[in-house]
């Protein structure tokens, strides 16, 4: 698929400066906004970081019970790739309208922008709700999933030890107070921290598949059940259960358009950050394949992952292809090491999104939560409100053992309709404004990849709102849906309340358009 990158002045800056440059100044001037921020990110980092917030090995591994209740290696394979190019559809999508619109503030930005005078400040304001929660909650459920994963390790050695859910929410607390130290005092070093993530990601996947197809302690399966095996009878969904396995895949790239909140700390962003977010599913789906199809020629029965501990079947089969708890810790710490990554680079732009909102007066206390600090380059009180949020979500655990579930679907579900929205916009002014960016797919491609992306989005919602396992119980139940609405909820609230006088939306802007020589 040839995009085409319309001509415009050279930018004689460098990739990386500690101030912005005049022309970089304009580019946010002329979005109504003045440069608050570090522009210490280029095209590389940005990508970076978007696949360390993908963190492959995590992002399929930490949800990967939901594939093995949905049939196993044919939803694992096949759906990946399925996964990869309704995505990419999205993040295409996604680069055109960041071209145009190269703001932290994102896809509530560009629904303003795009949207009928009438309806835009509070189809913005709805927009901004559904992104900033998806934003707190697919943070969260990292968090949370790197605790599961400790959870599990532990379990490799003592398998009678069953963690109580207090212990799990303790372990969730240190991992979320640790990442917002590093976020809130190393904004200097995050750009190096995603680039060293990338290289050790790789090094891991190698690691990995080398490992399990060495050591094979269960087995070998055959060519047709590595990439065809499909049991449709564990999750209950019957013939369904495809799409039920297919989650951990939707998962992984669920978060691609969040490293737009960066914009403002890249130069030169109507071309970098488009390129970084669509190169970000093709390169992590590559890369993707050499981790995933090893686990499923070497993995051992169904039935024997679904007793993991902390529904967590990627460190249960590691330890069983390795033979022992200690080869399967061996493969476990390069995915913790790797969550860890995730955790830092979701978290970076999960805040940015949260001060981007306050400073367009669109939360509670935005004068405070707007401020950067000039000493660290860092909104550290969106910071923090990211971070209290994180943490009294996970509360939640206490009463649901499914609240990993619930993290994963709430931040899934709204960060998908963040983007609905603006792309459905867009294609309803006959994508007028996103064909004069600078980067742009063209009318011919643009029209089918914004349908596929939409759909996709559509589907994608009743997917995540969906129970894994039939019947339903208090314990399996999904509660996704219970805390989106009411996160909805407090926000229509505090609208009709307080915000609808002083939420007058993102300044008006025309945006970034092509220049032709």
């Amino acid at each position: 698929m040839s995009l085409e990158e319309k001509k415009a002045p050279v930018d004689p800056t460098s990739e990386v400066e500690a101030q912005p440059s005049d022309s970089e100044v304009d580019v946010i001037n002329i979005l109504g906004y003045k440069p608050e921020l570090r522009r210490n990110r280029s095209m590389f980092t940005l990508l970076f970081q978007s696949l360390a917030i993908a963190a492959i090995p995590f992002g399929f591994g930490g949800p990967l019970i939901s594939a093995i209740y949905g049939g196993g290696q044919l939803p694992m394979f096949l759906g990946w790739i399925m996964v990869l190019i309704v995505d990419e559809c999205v993040a295409l999508s996604l680069g055109e309208l960041a071209s145009r619109y190269p703001t932290s503030a994102g896809p509530y930005y560009w629904s303003f922008q795009l949207a009928p005078h009438k309806v835009r400040t509070l189809l913005s304001f709805i927009t901004g709700w559904t992104w900033l929660i998806g934003n707190w909650t697919i943070t969260l459920s990292v968090n949370f999933g790197f605790a599961s994963l400790i959870a599990a390790c532990i379990a490799m050695f003592h398998p009678e030890f069953v963690i109580e859910p207090w212990q799990l929410l303790l372990i969730f607390y240190a991992i979320t107070l640790l990442t917002f130290l590093i976020v809130a005092f190393g904004n200097r070093l995050l750009p190096m921290v995603d680039t060293f993530c990338a290289a050790f990601t790789a090094l891991a996947i190698f690691i990995t598949l080398v490992s399990l197809s060495v050591k094979a302690d269960v087995g070998r399966n055959s060519p047709a059940e590595t990439l065809g095996h499909y049991d449709s009878s564990l999750s209950g969904w019957g013939g369904f259960s495809f799409f039920i396995g297919i989650l951990p895949a939707a998962y992984t790239f669920s978060a691609i358009g969040m490293v737009s909140s960066m914009a403002e700390e890249c130069s030169d962003p109507t071309v970098k950050l488009p390129k970084a977010i669509a190169l970000c599913v093709p390169v992590g789906g590559i890369a993707g394949l050499f981790f995933i199809i090893p686990i499923c020629a070497t993995m051992p029965s169904l039935d024997y992952i679904l007793g993991a501990p902390v529904g967590q079947a990627l460190p249960y089969i590691f330890q069983a292809v390795m033979g022992s708890p200690a080869g399967g810790l061996g493969l476990t710490i390069l995915i913790l090491i790797i969550t860890f990554f995730c955790s830092v680079s979701i978290t970076v732009a999960a805040s940015r999104c949260t001060w981007a909102f306050a400073r367009d007066q669109a939360i509670p206390f935005s004068r405070v939560f707007r401020r950067v600090s000039s000493k660290h380059d860092t909104p550290i009180f969106a910071l923090a409100l990211t971070t209290v949020v994180e943490m009294l979500l996970g509360l939640i655990n206490l009463g649901s053992s499914s609240a990993f579930l619930a993290f994963v679907s709430v931040g899934v579900m709204s960060l998908a309709i963040s983007y609905a929205i603006p792309i459905s916009i867009s294609m309803w002014h006959r994508r007028k404004e996103v064909n004069a960016a600078k980067w742009t797919m063209g009318s011919k491609i643009g029209w089918p990849v914004n349908i596929i992306a939409v759909l996709w989005i559509a589907f994608e919602m009743v997917l995540f709102s969906m129970p894994a396992v039939l019947p339903v119980t208090e314990v399996s139940m999904n509660y996704a849906i219970v805390v989106f609405v009411g996160f909805m909820v407090l926000s229509g609230i505090w609208y009709v309340v307080w915000a609808h006088k002083v939420y007058k939306g993102p300044p008006e802007s025309d945006g970034l358009v092509a220049v032709h020589q």
